[in-house]
């Protein structure tokens, strides 16, 4: 009977340190209605494992090498993947709440997180609600009363401004891989993390975004 069929929230970790992911899989296997059914060390593996086992929840840390927690909400998202997303990271800069938030996470808590407030955050999140660690909460709700386009922009890296620049251009990803000396299927991992970053659907919002945010 597989962990689905006998009503357990089957969990997905996706953290870079193996530490991590064996200290969350102890933790949640103390609970007989949680079931950890894979661990990921990278964005990409997320995603395919995400696919292949479809979990309720997805504990995702935002550093992860190749894709990071961004884009892999972006790439979530973009193939339809159902799993309710649950960040759990220690990047403490404001932009990465409200930014994570808008690309389709379920909750925001920081790794010094109490073991049984994450516990409760996981089943809570299985039920449709939204959780916010407290500073986190106070982050969103200033983010509201601020430029989220500016904050968007704010969180792009440098590789991924000059991948919007060229969307702004009107370039395909065939033309910016040239362009930029890349590969398409990076240049689509970066195509999708800006549109999740600026919280955009599809690349003429993004081009529109950089229009008219940019200086002057």
């Amino acid at each position: 009977m597989s962990a689905a069929a006998a009503g357990k929230i089957t969990v997905l970790i996706a953290d870079d340190h193996p530490v991590v992911r064996q200290g969350l899989r102890v933790l949640l296997s103390l609970h007989p209605d949680i079931e950890v059914v894979g661990e990921a060390v990278d964005g990409a593996e997320a995603v395919e494992l995400a696919a292949a086992v479809a979990p309720d929840v997805l504990l995702l840390d935002l550093k992860l090498p190749g894709l990071d927690g961004l884009a892999v909400l972006a790439e979530l998202r973009d193939r339809g993947l159902s799993a309710r997303v649950l960040v759990l990271t220690s990047v403490t800069d404001a932009a990465s709440v409200t930014v994570a938030m808008r690309a389709g996470a379920a909750g925001f808590l920081y790794k010094d997180v109490d073991p049984d407030a994450l516990v409760r955050a996981v089943r809570s999140v299985h039920d449709g609600h939204t959780v916010l660690a407290p500073e986190a909460a106070g982050t969103l709700v200033q983010s509201r009363n601020s430029s989220a386009a500016v904050r968007g922009l704010g969180a792009l890296t440098a590789r991924e401004r000059e991948v919007l620049a060229q969307i702004a251009e009107g370039r395909s990803n065939r033309e910016i891989a040239r362009l930029l000396h890349m590969s398409e299927k990076t240049v689509k991992t970066h195509v999708s993390s800006v549109l999740a970053k600026l919280g955009v659907a599809d690349r003429t919002q993004a081009a529109l975004h950089a229009v008219r945010n940019s200086p002057g």
